[in-house]
């Protein structure tokens, strides 16, 4: 099985991918950035209140599109909804290009493929809860951890189908510390959800409830950030990794500083400047991306290495 996924060392250095393998690449790094655009819509749509703009599902005032309907709020939740059905739309594609080419692409693709679509079709699912159940507050949580799950699939896909480099010496803790750090930004992305589904931070300024969901979140940034900085020393002080691991541990370090600055002055703030909750939720999915790309960087090497030291043994 591992054969077939990581090449022998003599083949590393002439291996060129298969054009449609190159297409089907892009294809996905196009719906993750689709993906995160549309993370950034549905943050906006729900801090300018306007989740239940459109009053049914899955047309809005029953049109595809309200035109005499239409206002900011109508707006934004009308094209959250046409994001949402674009990135669907492109799934589907993926799907079939992956099982129709699958002669010319990794074995594992389709089934990966088939795993990004029952996300986005069960995150679709949980957009139209959301909008019937009127906001209930833990369908919002599981609407953007879906969301979030789908967003982290379709990097570890682009990720893994990049090209391989010849093999280096990795350190074992990287694909550990890398993979930690994911989970609990990811926990975190989640707490985060619950205090803006629950508006926790205003019932805690205005009538001291929900308290604690706000203060676990606050708390709650412990954890992530002190695993990020061990990553951060550890890869400086390791000199076998490459340009390309070194940067994205800067580029994590560098979100998880702006990330703890944007929380501190949206707690300052309230939550009543608008762009600044976005640019939050917006920063914390791109660190988490980049956190899921070091990982699958790191254990994708690590298992090519030992593949070839087996190999190479026997």
């Amino acid at each position: 099985m591992t054969e077939s996924l990581f090449p022998p060392a003599s083949a590393v250095q002439s291996a060129t991918p298969a054009p449609v393998q190159v297409w089907v690449r892009r294809l996905i790094w196009k719906i993750a950035i689709a993906t995160l655009a549309l993370m950034a819509v549905g943050s906006a749509t729900r801090v300018m209140n306007a989740g239940l703009a459109c009053p049914d599902w899955p047309l809005c005032y029953g049109q595809l599109v309200p035109t005499q309907q239409m206002n900011l709020q109508v707006f934004l939740e009308w094209f959250h909804r046409l994001d949402a059905s674009l990135v669907g739309i492109s799934a589907i594609a993926l799907l079939g290009i992956s099982v129709g080419w699958r002669q010319l692409l990794p074995r594992w693709l389709p089934w990966a493929a088939a795993v990004a679509l029952s996300l986005i079709v069960f995150q679709g699912v949980l957009g139209g809860l959301t909008v019937i159940q009127l906001l209930r507050f833990d369908i919002v949580t599981a609407h953007l951890g879906t969301a979030l799950l789908f967003f982290c699939t379709l990097l570890v896909m682009g990720t893994t189908l990049l090209p391989p480099s010849p093999a280096q010496a990795m350190g074992r803790a990287l694909p550990w510390l890398s993979s930690l750090a994911a989970v609990l930004v990811y926990g975190q992305s989640l707490l985060g959800a619950l205090v803006g589904s629950q508006w926790a931070l205003h019932q805690c300024f205005g009538i001291n409830q929900l308290c604690t969901v706000m203060n676990g979140h606050i708390l709650g940034v412990g954890p992530p950030t002190l695993t990020i900085l061990a990553l951060g020393i550890y890869v400086s002080r390791s000199p076998q990794f490459t340009s390309t691991v070194r940067s994205l541990t800067a580029i994590a370090i560098a979100l998880l500083g702006s990330q703890i600055v944007l929380g501190v002055a949206t707690f300052r703030l309230h939550l009543q400047v608008e762009p600044l909750t976005v640019t939050h939720q917006l920063v914390g999915a791109s660190l988490l991306g980049v956190l899921v790309i070091l990982a699958t960087l790191a254990w994708r090497d690590r298992l090519r290495t030992i593949t070839l030291i087996a190999n190479a043994q026997s």
